[in-house]
């Protein structure tokens, strides 16, 4: 909770006003049973009409100022609810933006979806229910003790012998509240995560006719969060009820204590129908109160999820070139990894051992079997995740010595299964960044993008839907490979992202690519083909997270046999066998 007074004090001052103006339109309510008494038994007996109306207009002055109060209130409350979310969403998503592939990894992908959404929502819900009614219930519940017992002070001490039950249900249901809310939000985030893979793969499940399979796996979590929901729920449900009974319980000895008051002569009638009057705002200010406490604990459930995320520690820090010396590494050595072993889960080494050096200007070719290594490779210069041992060197200094931000902008980079988001091809490409026609044009045209962007009658501004589904895949990845050449990178990254194209528009990319920056461009290519690293001038055969063969294509033709098989196998020679 402390997070959330953190956000709300920007808005302290319009709160105070909000409470201040909550408070008066409550005490207006407060004042109309007291009225009420005093004209059943002490203006009415006089029978004179002036008192009458001058009371009953008192009476109505009173109303509306007090539904004014609380409308003005209400509305005040509305706004510092929906402007902290807006801060809290805002916030959260720059912070998510900031975590490291690891922390990630950690979270997951569903689970900071849910927390961006749901558990927003009910930190809104929270803030303005607490605004709305954690002022007005308390009021109305001490305030109508304190009046009731000016008017009965026997019937008052019937009501308080109740209300000590109430607090303990109250309290005692909301503790247990909280973790079963928490334990629903956990819930939610398979749900979102099986619904969001669901989505992505919903061609692949059409084509392989698993709609039902996938329906039953749906089910299946979906019957989870109803299970937790409705734990949640049975629990928290459980407050209303008993709340209800213990106040008519009281109700009853009130009605009962009062009439033998009256018919004693110890009570006057217009003083029973007030105390009724406060009897029934205090009943509804402890409804308002238990729903306070539910709201309050998935609120806080929620708060408590989000504030995991603002205030967890700041990963993959800039580190000192006092600890990270800069080296020379020569001409040949403009990215070097040196004795560099790597693991995501700190159990089994996904990279061990990896040495090699590029020169400014060169290529770097990476083929291997599918989970060799390869992409892990690329996420380690990028510094997505740091190295356990040994070191990922760019022009002699440290990829840890680097500012993240300074270190990204020497990144060109197009993945595999990279997005493409619903806006025009040209944003596509420019993708936030300050560039001319000319320069989309021309990354264009390197990427092969250009003959196809022209075909459409917008052309670069034609419209794409969300992740590229209004084109072919080859389209789409020379759409990415333009957008990693539009801003001309110190180093372009190209990971598998020309396995949708025909070997004739690979090798037009690849000449493209070669006329236009060799010598300005450091190239890495992670790939399944031969013939899109060949050409390198240096090429690393993974396997396991090894090194298996280093060199080009002629040494590795002659010197390793899984480069030579795969050659082979790919561009004839098997077929020859």
């Amino acid at each position: 909770m402390k997070m959330i007074l953190k956000y709300l004090r920007p808005f302290r001052g319009r709160m105070c006003l909000g409470l201040a103006i909550k408070i008066i339109g409550t005490v207006m309510d407060l004042i109309l049973p007291y009225i009420l008494a005093h004209i059943i038994d002490n203006v009415v007996p006089t029978k004179a009409l002036k008192p009458v109306l001058f009371w009953g207009a008192l009476m109505v002055l009173c109303a509306l100022v007090g539904v004014t109060g609380n409308i003005v209130a209400n509305r005040m409350a509305a706004r510092v609810a929906r402007n902290t979310s807006e801060q809290l969403r805002h916030d959260l998503f720059s912070r998510i933006m900031h975590l490291s592939c690891r922390q990630i990894d950690l979270l997951t992908i569903p689970s900071l979806e849910s927390r961006l959404t749901s558990d927003t929502y009910n930190v809104h819900h929270m803030i303005g229910m607490i605004q709305r009614m954690g002022v007005r219930a308390p009021i109305l519940l001490i305030g109508g003790i304190a009046v009731s017992a000016t008017l009965e002070p026997m019937l008052t001490l019937v009501l308080v012998a109740v209300l000590p039950f109430i607090t303990i249900i109250v309290l005692g249901i909301s503790r247990r509240g909280i973790p079963l809310y928490t334990k629903l939000q956990q819930n939610v985030d398979r749900l979102v995560r099986v619904v969001r893979e669901n989505a992505q793969g919903v061609r692949v499940i059409k084509a392989l006719s698993k709609t039902d399979y996938e329906r039953r796996h749906f089910d299946a979590v979906n019957r989870d969060v109803v299970a937790a929901e409705k734990k949640a729920g049975i629990t928290m449900a459980a407050s209303n009820p008993l709340m209800n009974f213990f106040l008519n319980t009281g109700l009853t000895c009130v009605i009962v204590v009062g009439a033998f008051r009256v018919n004693g002569g110890a009570s006057n009638p217009g003083s029973i129908i007030a105390f009724m009057s406060f009897f029934t705002m205090i009943s509804n200010a402890m409804l308002a109160v238990t729903r306070i406490f539910v709201m309050l604990s998935k609120g806080t459930a929620s708060a408590n999820r989000i504030a995991e995320v603002l205030e967890i520690d700041p990963d993959l820090a800039v580190e000192s070139t006092d600890t990270y010396p800069r080296k020379r590494d020569g001409d040949e050595g403009y990215i070097t990894f040196e004795k560099v072993s790597f693991s995501y889960n700190k159990t089994k080494n996904n990279l061990t051992d990896i040495s090699f050096r590029v020169p400014r200007g060169g290529t770097l070719g990476i083929i291997g079997a599918t989970g060799s290594g390869k992409s892990t490779i690329v996420q380690l210069l990028m510094r997505f995740y740091d190295v356990d041992s040994g070191s990922v060197r760019i022009g002699g200094q440290d990829v840890r010595t680097f500012p993240l931000g300074e270190l990204h902008r020497k990144f060109g980079v197009a993945m595999q299964n990279d997005f493409l988001y619903a806006e025009t091809m040209e944003e596509n490409i420019a993708f936030g960044r300050e560039l001319s026609r000319r320069e989309i044009e021309f990354a264009a045209e390197l990427a092969q993008a250009a003959p196809f962007i022209a075909e459409f009658d917008e052309g670069y501004l034609h419209m794409l839907t969300a992740k590229g589904t209004n084109i072919s895949g080859g389209q789409k990845q020379r759409t990415l490979i333009a957008r990693a050449l539009a801003a001309k990178p110190e180093i372009l990254i190209l990971d598998d992202s020309s396995s949708a194209l025909d070997y004739k528009t690979d090798a037009n990319l690849r000449r493209a690519i070669a006329e236009n920056l060799g010598g300005q461009t450091t190239t890495v290519v992670v790939a399944q083909r031969i013939s899109s690293v060949m050409n390198a001038d240096v090429i690393l055969v993974i396997d396991e997270g090894r090194i298996i063969g280093m060199g080009s294509h002629d040494e590795l033709m002659a010197g390793c046999d899984i480069y030579r098989e795969i050659s082979d196998s790919q561009m004839g020679g098997a077929i020859l066998e």
